[in-house]
């Protein structure tokens, strides 16, 4: 069954595409914002966002244990505190299980390692990510012929 293509739709997710570029000038770390958007790919099963981050991740010098290890970086060390406040973060946006999903406690974590504009930015990058994986799922976009660009 053909679904849509999001290539042929590009003038209607301009807003999504200006959030991301918005992301990307935060002030957030680059290499923080691709294990966020590989973590909620993962989550969601986006094979062409994980296919396009995790080669992004690795043309900006990403390391093939940190991809490797990211489903399980709660047991690895090679993640920065900031990070796992991040990933943790991520998780719980994205996993949404319920009205008590983002705790307080996760939000006093997140703050120790985020000021409250940061974590207003890390919130929507979370919110991009997953939005853009529902979309390639309901686009059925293949995953595979992602060409990152020159970094």
């Amino acid at each position: 069954m053909s679904r849509f293509a999001i290539q042929r739709h590009f003038a209607t997710f301009q807003p999504l595409l200006a959030l991301n570029q918005a992301i990307q000038a935060s002030g957030l770390e680059p290499r923080l914002i691709t294990l966020v958007e590989m973590r909620a790919s993962q989550i969601n099963g986006c094979g062409y966002c994980l296919d396009m981050h995790s080669k992004d991740a690795r043309a900006a010098g990403e390391t093939e244990q940190r991809l490797y290890l990211l489903p399980a970086w709660r047991e690895a060390d090679c993640y920065a505190e900031r990070e796992r406040a991040a990933l943790a973060w991520c998780e719980a946006l994205t996993r949404l299980d319920g009205h008590d999903s983002v705790s307080d406690a996760l939000y006093v974590e997140a703050s120790a390692h985020f000021d409250e504009r940061e974590l207003v930015h890390l919130t929507l990058l979370v919110t991009a990510i997953n939005s853009w994986n529902r979309i390639n799922l309901a686009a059925r976009t293949p995953a595979g012929r992602y060409k990152p660009a020159a970094h």
